[in-house]
């Protein structure tokens, strides 16, 4: 039997005649461990579905049947029955006129639960509120089968942002598969987000630039269309994000296009240029073609090159601010027709406050910052007083990191949403972005889910009761095991930030720990290395306990959290093991000439290299972690970009696997002559400590 904790001794019903037994003390608001949080809740009580199972009353809008629909599926993932007239209900009423005097604060998406003497039923005065509020008791629904029991509290919810996105980076390595895309929509959804806006530098498919886009490492325009009436369904708009000022290397590298570049083959337009405006217009008109929704997103940051090739004396003469903004008033011309309110990140602009007044009114700044800073009010004035509609874009701190740095992602998504609220933000633009090719996006729940509960709640969104929500909200986890195992590896990033390192980061897990870089390294990790272990080892038993606790869901999520801890846990003992072999080596040159010791010596090198060897541990981590990594990339992603993850797999594998077989001879030189060899001509640093301690 699968109940929270907080469902002991409350008020149930008789599963076959929904009468209420007034037993036992109910629920609070905090036990129901929503996400996102609503705005208003009272008078939570209980009900046992039981076996008579969840009957469902929809509306008569397509709308409204969908909402139902969707719930009906959920149930049925948890083994509850769905279609008893006699069961316990839950309604769904567009608003009347009874109801109208309650009033809504920004009705178009919001809902109201309330307590029926059978149920509860849920109310709106548009299909997106009906939505949400399905959302919303999907998660009152705790537990599994004849056990599950609904949680009916009093509820009126709407949100604090209006636009409530995450952007996704699909252009530096993984390219999702439709299946996957389908799913991310659908958890999305179900967590209040409503824009959906996949990024792209040269991996849409466009009939102007062919030669950019790779067999296979593309979306078509025939994916995008379905995607787009797939998340219109689940209230998601689709806003595509094609870079049209700068981070276009993989477009400029080819000589068809590299003569609109500000410099040869680089990754910026030039503003110059007479066929790049053209060339924009291009892109963005055969995207209106497949997105129908009413902004698009321009890109234009980090362009880092402007001013240092064909545009180098224009900027010198009216500079680098100013430059930069005309580009982007004139991009704004260029894509008039196609009847779009252009998004644009704000980070060039935010450095020319004085000029941000210049740009057509109607666009929308951007601002993206992904640190835990205290106030971002500086970087969000130069677009608010210049009276620019003006989102937030936070980040989960997924990138170049083996897992998602959660201490920087929420304190930041904290901080930035906070503040945008407070200067009248509109909008939230939760940011993935997979600079190192290696992210698996069910890393990064965590931060979205975060990302969601901060934009709709009102305020300050606190870290504390959403990780308490989270494992209950996202996997349906009454131990809280899975909410525990990820602050352990939050707390194993923090672990490295206190030994001077900056957090996990992927260059740990693939530097070879007998290279001056790796030493370097080793001299911070070494000693720490057992307590990030123990954070990465706890969190995977956590897992398994959860697991074995009952079914929980969103699966994938869980196997991408395992995947973490375990190549968080291997960068530990890579170093140590290095360490351990360098200590033995040291050990044993020290003790060969004393024949008294030689089976001291020959342990320690069969405890180097052997069957079971520190040098095998390492080939074995690389080559078993590597086959974890690409199950969960084929369960994401295409095939696209795969196999230059998978080369560092195997090169690392077949490094250690030389090395092993080379240490054969070390071992057997010594049985022969009992002699040693210099650590140098083998490969192995010195110890950092002396042999022996």
């Amino acid at each position: 039997m699968r109940l929270n904790s907080c469902l002991v001794s409350l008020l149930f019903v008789c599963a076959g005649s929904g009468a209420i037994a007034q037993t036992g003390a109910a629920p609070s608001c905090a036990d129901l461990r929503l996400v996102p949080a609503p705005r208003e809740c009272s008078a939570v009580k209980s009900i046992l579905i039981g076996s008579a199972g969840l009957h469902i009353v929809s509306g008569k809008t397509s709308e409204d049947q969908f909402a139902a629909k969707d719930l009906e599926e959920s149930l049925k993932d948890r083994g509850i029955v769905v279609g008893k007239e006699k069961a316990t209900t839950v309604r769904f009423e567009r608003v009347t006129a009874e109801h109208a005097k309650d009033g809504f604060e920004k009705p178009e998406e919001a809902y109201k639960i309330e307590p029926t003497p059978r149920g509860l039923t849920v109310i709106a005065e548009t299909g997106a509120g009906i939505f949400y509020g399905a959302q919303t008791v999907k998660q009152l629904i705790r537990g599994s089968g004849k056990d599950a029991v609904l949680l009916v509290p009093t509820i009126r919810d709407w949100p604090a942002m209006a636009h409530r996105g995450l952007s996704d980076d699909w252009s530096r390595g993984p390219l999702p598969n439709m299946d996957f895309l389908k799913r991310e929509i659908r958890t999305l959804a179900a967590y209040k987000y409503n824009i959906f806006s996949p990024y792209f530098e040269h991996t849409f498919a466009y009939a102007s630039t062919p030669v950019a886009a790779f067999p296979g490492g593309a979306m078509t325009p025939e994916e995008g269309r379905e995607l787009v009436e797939y998340a219109a369904k689940y209230h998601i708009t689709i806003i595509p994000e094609q870079e049209a000022f700068g981070h276009l290397h993989h477009v400029l590298k080819f000589e068809q296009y590299s003569p609109l570049g500000e410099t040869p083959h680089g990754a910026v337009l030039a503003p110059g240029d007479a066929r790049t405006l053209p060339q924009i217009g291009e892109w963005f008109g055969e995207l209106a073609k497949v997105f129908p929704g009413p902004y698009a997103h321009i890109g234009a940051d980090e362009t880092f090159e402007l001013g240092l090739g064909r545009t180098r004396d224009e900027v010198t003469q009216k500079g680098l601010g100013a430059v930069y903004l005309n580009f982007l008033t004139q991009i704004h011309q260029q894509l008039e027709p196609n009847h779009k309110r252009l998004l644009f990140w704000g980070d060039i602009a935010e450095n020319s406050p004085e000029l941000v007044g210049t740009l057509p009114k109607d666009m929308i700044a951007v601002s993206w910052h992904y640190d835990a800073q205290p106030d971002f009010t500086k970087n969000l004035e130069p677009f608010i007083k210049s009276g620019l509609e003006t989102w937030v874009a936070p980040g989960v701190n997924n990138w170049n990191r083996v897992y998602p740095n959660n201490n920087e992602a929420l304190g930041n998504i904290r901080g930035f949403v906070r503040d945008g609220q407070k200067l009248g933000a509109t909008g939230m633009l939760n940011t993935v972005w997979n600079d190192d090719g290696e992210g698996i996006f069910d890393e990064n729940w965590f931060g979205v889910l975060f990302g969601a509960a901060a934009a709709w709640q009102p305020g300050e969104s606190p870290e504390a009761n959403f990780i308490a929500s989270y494992g209950q909200a996202f996997h349906n986890d009454p131990t809280g095991k899975i909410s525990q195992a990820q602050q352990e590896l939050m707390a194993a990033h923090a672990t490295l930030r206190k030994a001077g390192l900056y957090d996990v980061q992927d260059s740990y897990f693939w530097v070879d720990p007998f290279s001056p870089e790796g030493q370097q390294v080793a001299a911070k990790l070494v000693p720490v290395a057992p307590e990030l272990r123990l954070h990465a080892e706890r969190a995977i038993t956590l897992l398994a306990q959860a697991r074995a606790a009952g079914k929980l869901d969103n699966p994938e999520a869980l196997d991408a959290l395992e995947l973490g801890a375990r190549r968080i846990d291997f960068i530990g003992y890579k170093f140590l093991a290095a360490e351990e072999i360098a200590s033995l080596y040291a050990k044993a040159q020290s003790l060969a000439s004393d024949k008294s010791h030689w089976s001291e010596v020959s342990e320690a090198l069969h405890m180097i290299g052997s069957n079971n060897g520190r040098l095998e541990d390492i080939r074995d981590g690389y080559s078993q972690i590597g086959l974890l990594f690409n199950d969960a990339w084929l369960r994401d992603n295409r095939p696209y970009w795969l196999a230059n993850n998978m080369a560092r797999y195997d090169r690392a594998t077949q490094m250690w696997v030389g090395r092993g077989n080379a240490w054969q001879n070390v071992i057997q030189r010594w049985r022969s002559t009992h002699t040693l060899p210099p650590a140098s001509e083998v490969g192995l640093p010195a110890p950092l400590s002396p042999a022996g301690k």
